[in-house]
């Protein structure tokens, strides 16, 4: 009788639980639900319109077609601390007016230079790309990124090769 009457009140108070766990909200969970479904408004009413710095704009309006007379240029081996400089020629194959809006490197080693004016239609162009070996041994593949009215707006071009250590640093071991 005494185990009955255990097994009974452990049920009970499973039920109890189960039923007090049920799926109403609290005040602070209505709060919570709403302001993820409430637009936040940005402290200075400007910011929205403001890309973020790190993020290139991508132009609007009629687009052109931005053909490379190379994607890719492979500077050999040199020896860390050498800089390797190349320009890639470009040309605008379009009907409207060429506008390159921003050229980044892979990294802060790679820094290309690219025209501010617009190309006009079948007018040519250059983008010069640096890149600087120091504390950079081994294959290297950098890229550069190019946004440009041209669809889609990223182009990519790439400089690689390798950079070995100078004579007399000790090998670098990599696991």
């Amino acid at each position: 009788m005494l185990k009955q009457l255990k097994v009974s009140l452990l049920t009970l108070l499973a039920a109890a639980f189960l039923f007090s766990c049920n799926n109403s909200q609290t005040a602070a969970q209505q709060e919570a639900a709403q302001s993820l479904t409430t637009p936040v408004q940005p402290a200075d009413p400007n910011a929205a319109a403001q890309p973020a710095a790190q993020e290139a704009a991508v132009p609007t309006g009629p687009t052109t077609v931005m053909s490379f007379a190379e994607t890719e240029f492979d500077f050999g081996t040199v020896v860390e601390g050498e800089k390797v400089s190349h320009t890639y020629k470009f040309k605008n194959d379009g009907q409207e007016p060429l506008i390159l809006s921003n050229a980044k490197g892979s990294c802060g080693c790679t820094v290309p230079s690219w025209p501010r004016e617009p190309i006009p239609p079948g007018g040519e162009g250059e983008v010069t790309v640096e890149f600087n070996s120091q504390n950079k041994k081994g294959k290297r593949n950098q890229k550069v990124t190019i946004t440009a009215n041209t669809n889609p707006p990223q182009t990519f071009i790439y400089l690689k090769g390798e950079v070995q250590g100078k004579e007399g640093d000790a090998p670098t071991v990599t696991q």
